[in-house]
């Protein structure tokens, strides 16, 4: 069975943000499970058109090819629906593919993941 990989994402900050969807494409690259949470400022890459406005000069790619990267690898992205009031976020505001999920969901996908990341 694949080794399994938990990332959070709580920021939009450009370093912040590009930095998870590297480590998550090399992941995939080494076959891992790849689930990526995102809560708070984090759910605003994965808002409509939030992903086009983050830009880190020199990156590979942007955030949008990342995540279509990853979204054809069978990677997950999950919006934290808990911080969807924090976020002022509706699941209506989020791109296609991603998946709405609470707090509980994070803690029972990391008890069973090999490996852990935090971005805040």
């Amino acid at each position: 069975m694949a080794s399994k990989m938990w990332i959070f994402l709580g920021s939009d900050e450009p370093q912040k943000a590009f930095a998870p969807f590297m480590i998550a494409s090399g992941a995939m690259a080494m076959d891992m499970e790849v689930n990526m949470f995102f809560t708070m400022d984090g759910l605003n890459i994965i808002k409509n058109g939030g992903a086009e406005k983050i830009v880190l000069a020199g990156a590979a790619k942007s955030l949008p090819e990342f995540i279509k990267v990853l979204q054809d690898g069978g990677a997950r992205m999950i919006a934290c629906s808990a911080a969807f009031p924090i976020a002022e976020c509706t699941e209506e505001d989020l791109i296609e593919g991603v998946e709405c999920g609470g707090v509980a969901e994070f803690v029972d996908g990391c008890s069973e993941a090999d490996v852990v990341l935090t971005y805040t």
